[in-house]
């Protein structure tokens, strides 16, 4: 396995005019997530004049009704942090660097975990897809790609969808661009993330490959999911992704890691990654 440590990437809370007070702050979260001052009132056991009081700055929120409010909201870690210090509190979630030593046992697991995965690739991705750590499955899939896609800090979106990238040879590239694309747009919607809309739109721009009159397989599959039909040495594979993050995080850091495995789509996929295992 192989492991990148990169430098963070902030995710930019909600832009608002004005001054940032947690008023606005919280004001512009529940915009976002289309909910009346009513329906967050009930959902806090609050009311709705309490909630306004607050968003005009006529109340000043407690701790805990600050962050019983952004878990309602769904206001993600980082910026849990800057609704806090806006209201005069200090931070509740650290944000430790990956390569610090209080983070050993988590950089322990997720090798295991990665390596355990192989021979089918699996990496771990930050906030803007940057990639963290990867297995040879993925190496494998990266073999022979130009170095200005392998420099550090490598970014799964960029290499999948540039058309020097992956994306040339992945049969079904424009069902699996829009699948991303979407994917992107969902986390955008979710956490205002201005690095994470730069990326969108820098990958969002890259040409999409022409592949006309792509191999079908011999054998018609049932897939089960959207595949990503990718060419490896002259071998068709088919891989589905599943995403897993982890439960109750109290890091910034934890919180917006991924772990992203590919599970073989068809059995013609595991036997080539079988014999390239040993």
């Amino acid at each position: 396995m192989t492991t990148a440590t990169t430098a963070g990437h902030a995710t930019a809370g909600p832009v608002t005019t004005g001054p940032v007070t947690v008023g606005a702050l919280l004001r512009t979260w529940r915009e976002r997530r289309g909910i009346s001052q009513l329906e967050l009132a009930g959902r806090a056991d609050s009311s709705s004049r309490h909630i306004s009081f607050i968003e005009t700055g006529r109340s000043r929120p407690s701790e805990e009704m600050l962050l019983k409010l952004a878990d309602h909201l769904d206001v993600p870690m980082r910026d849990r942090n800057s609704l806090l210090l806006a209201a005069g509190y200090a931070p509740r979630y650290a944000h430790t660097p990956l390569d610090d030593p209080s983070m050993g046992t988590l950089r322990e697991g997720l090798e295991r975990l990665l390596s355990g995965y192989e021979p089918y690739p699996a990496l771990v991705v930050d906030a803007t897809y940057n990639v963290i750590a990867a297995n040879r499955g993925i190496l494998m899939l990266l073999d022979g790609l130009p170095e200005h896609l392998l420099t550090a800090p490598l970014n799964a979106m960029r290499i999948t969808l540039h058309p020097e990238g992956l994306a040339s040879r992945i049969l079904n590239i424009k069902e699996w661009r829009g699948h991303l694309l979407a994917q992107m747009e969902r986390q955008i919607a979710l956490a205002r993330s201005e690095p994470l809309r730069a990326l969108y739109d820098e990958v969002a721009a890259y040409p999409v490959p022409d592949r006309p009159g792509d191999a079908e397989p011999a054998e018609p599959v049932p897939y089960f999911a959207l595949p990503c039909v990718i060419e490896h040495d002259g071998q068709v594979l088919s891989f589905v992704s599943s995403i897993s993050t982890f439960n109750t995080p109290m890091d910034v850091t934890v919180a917006e890691l991924a772990i992203e495995t590919m599970l073989p789509a068809d059995p013609a996929t595991v036997k080539y990654l079988r014999s390239l295992g040993g």
